[in-house]
């Protein structure tokens, strides 16, 4: 067994829920340390981050993930237990395994591997790990950030480990994210007999016309670079659960992806003004996770492209589909921020999976990626 999948094996074992970190940012920093990193604890909350750096001075290269990972669902569909690592068929199975501990494990070997073969390489090399991404994201690496911003450390180039691959290992690299904008949207109405509705007022009946306007808003076209602004509802409720009171208020939850086309105010002021065109009583609430981001060309995707060519024979294409990253908080100060990582078909799933030998490629392109962006 090669040592990327036996420490990506030792993490799964590790039962990590996000906000816990299980251990594993312990055993982490204990492997690092031996081989010359500086280790930093940052405990924020309830919240535990890993700051480990080897070098001095600029250029600033962070390998950035985290740790947590999410519930694993009905144990009884999992084929082997989610905390207990197995490998079937060429695959291993567990939670975390593609979300993110197989790329972490990548991550620390190839620094290691990095030190080891360059002792005196220019500038610094750093992993950041949280075990807050799955989570609210606020005392994770958003928080690690300011801590560094403080004492004057910026960073240039981030490689961030989330699962980018689609059909192929080494098809597609994330070169940016959209925005995340959520709405909870509250209706108001006037509750009562369901048999006298001249006396109520339904909020539900009353928002169908916006709701169907709402979703089939053209937002925006998009373009080169981002897929069209999307609205998306994830919850509505209504009613007391009786089948003869009308309900009194009506909740819906929404998002919205969106590009720099159609910024997060100008979405609001567009949502705003449909809701009161429908002359609906209503309290919203918005939160903004994060502003879209893109990194063009420069020495980190160049780095990036051609390490993945020389160990798979692919080709990536970027992207910037998908959810949100913890690269949306590094993006903001100025660096270049890119994502690779293993196949994203089975995260967040029932008998999450990756390749087990796709590891070793991974820290190999992690591997040169350094080599590559430090001119080593």
């Amino acid at each position: 067994m090669d040592e990327t999948l036996a420490l990506a094996m030792d993490l799964i074992r590790r039962p990590s829920v996000t906000p816990e970190d299980g251990g594993c940012q312990d055993h982490i920093a204990e492997r690092l340390e031996r081989v010359g990193f500086a280790i930093e604890r940052l405990r924020f909350g309830a919240v535990d981050n890993l700051w480990a750096h080897h070098g001095r001075g600029e250029p600033l290269f962070v390998c950035l993930g985290h740790t947590d990972v999410v519930p694993p669902g009905p144990l009884g569909e999992w084929t082997s237990p989610p905390f207990a690592p197995t490998i079937r068929d060429g695959l291993l199975y567990g939670r975390g395994a593609a979300d993110m501990k197989g790329s972490v494990a990548s991550f620390v070997v190839a620094l290691s591997r990095f030190v080891a073969r360059h002792p005196d390489h220019p500038g610094t090399v750093a992993l950041l790990l949280t075990s807050d991404e799955e989570g609210v994201a606020r005392d994770g690496t958003v928080k690690v950030l300011a801590r560094l911003a403080e004492r004057g450390e910026r960073i240039r180039y981030c490689l961030v480990g989330e699962p980018s691959c689609g059909t192929l290992f080494g098809d597609t690299v994330k070169h940016g994210r959209r925005g995340s904008l959520s709405g909870d949207l509250t209706i108001h109405g006037v509750q009562g007999h369901i048999a006298y509705p001249e006396l109520c007022e339904n909020p539900i009946s009353r928002f169908a016309p916006a709701l169907a306007a709402l979703v089939d808003e053209v937002w925006d076209a998009g373009d080169a670079d981002f897929p069209a602004t999307r609205l998306q509802f994830s919850n509505i409720h209504a009613g007391t659960g009786a089948d003869n009171v009308i309900p009194g208020t009506l909740r819906a939850l929404f998002n919205l992806r969106y590009g720099p086309k159609t910024p997060a105010p100008l979405l609001r002021e567009r949502i705003e003004a449909l809701l009161a065109r429908h002359g609906l009583r209503y309290t919203l609430d918005w939160r903004l996770s994060g502003e879209p981001f893109l990194t063009p060309d420069g020495t980190l995707r160049a780095a990036l492209q051609a390490s993945v060519q020389a160990v798979t024979g692919v080709t990536p294409a970027f992207s910037t589909g998908g959810g949100t990253s913890d690269g949306r908080f590094v993006a903001t100060f100025g660096a270049q921020v890119l994502e690779f990582g293993p196949l994203n078909g089975s995260i967040h799933k029932v008998n999450e999976a990756v390749v087990a030998a796709d590891l070793e490629r991974l820290t190999e392109i992690y591997l040169r990626t350094l080599e590559r962006t430090l001119a080593m």
